[in-house]
């Protein structure tokens, strides 16, 4: 027993399961509304809820588990990831693959039982997902292709509970996309020299910390744009309207305590960050109801 839960405990280290705060919020964010807008009622049923987690669930561990997989070969070399379960041996290349393929297959398993619309965007959305790992190798925009990642989760969530990709719910994604460019962004700036000491690709190690904290507000100034245009797009009130407020501030809070002080960075990615989506719903939740 206690090899098995060493074991769950090695793949959630692997996949960094408590990031998951960071998209979840936003794909239920998107089913309240969707029914919100659809039926008047913003509960969408605990079918779909099972649903939509599992798929949230697979999608990200697939996604994480290619990125793992594929980076060993840069991870063994940088101090701050030598020591992922992928690189120490904890969790073995056959392992890897055999995860990555179950949760593939049970993305699309979902999706296919959820509608027509969800399972034929399933296998692209898989493709995207799987992306970012290829696009550091050779673009500094990997940064935004990440952001793409984690801006599906929205699109999923209306496709789940409408059957359509609704134009509110682009600008809901579009502003998911930014957030997480930009805090990405952030993030990056730990492994600046490592990745200029290695020819990968990123904004940090291309344009220099100053030019790179300037980017990463302007991401976040077009997050809050998008999010603020999502509101009206979709017509709500006050309470999603403070959602963006409240998303606007955490932000320039972000920007605050990274910019005094780098060793706060994984303070401004973790606890920032990881707050915002459950605040961004909360309102959103007393909004439609």
């Amino acid at each position: 027993m206690n090899s098995v839960k060493q074991k769950l405990a090695d793949f959630s280290e692997l996949v960094m399961f408590k990031h998951s705060v960071f998209s979840l919020p936003f794909i239920f964010i998107a089913m309240v509304v969707a029914s919100y807008l659809d039926s008047g009622s913003g509960w969408f049923g605990w079918k779909l809820f099972i649903l939509g987690t599992l798929a949230a669930i697979s999608a990200r561990n697939f996604a994480m588990g290619v990125n793992r997989y594929l980076d060993k070969d840069i991870d063994i070399l940088n101090p701050r990831t030598k020591g992922r379960p992928s690189v120490d041996g904890r969790v073995t290349d056959v392992q890897m693959i055999v995860f990555i393929g179950v949760n593939a297959f049970v993305f699309i398993l979902i999706a296919y039982v959820i509608n027509d619309l969800a399972f034929k965007l399933s296998v692209p959305i898989l493709l995207v997902l799987g992306a970012y790992t290829f696009f550091k190798r050779f673009s500094a925009l990997a940064h935004l292709v990440l952001g793409v990642s984690l801006g599906l989760a929205p699109i999923a969530g209306v496709v789940a509970v409408s059957g359509e990709i609704t134009l509110w719910s682009v600008y809901l994604a579009l502003g998911v996309m930014f957030w997480v460019a930009g805090f990405d962004l952030l993030y990056s700036l730990q492994d600046i020299e490592f990745d200029k000491a290695n020819n990968l690709h990123s904004i940090p190690s291309k344009f220099g910390v100053k030019n790179t904290m300037w980017i990463a507000r302007v991401f976040h100034i077009f997050a809050i744009f998008f999010w603020a245009t999502f509101v009206f797009t979709a017509g709500l009130g006050m309470w999603a309207q403070l959602a963006v407020f409240f998303s606007a501030l955490m932000l320039s809070y972000e920007h605050y305590i990274v910019n005094k002080d780098f060793s706060k960075i994984d303070k401004a990615f973790f606890t920032v960050n990881g707050y915002l989506g459950f605040v961004f719903i909360f309102l959103i939740i007393i909004e439609v109801y």
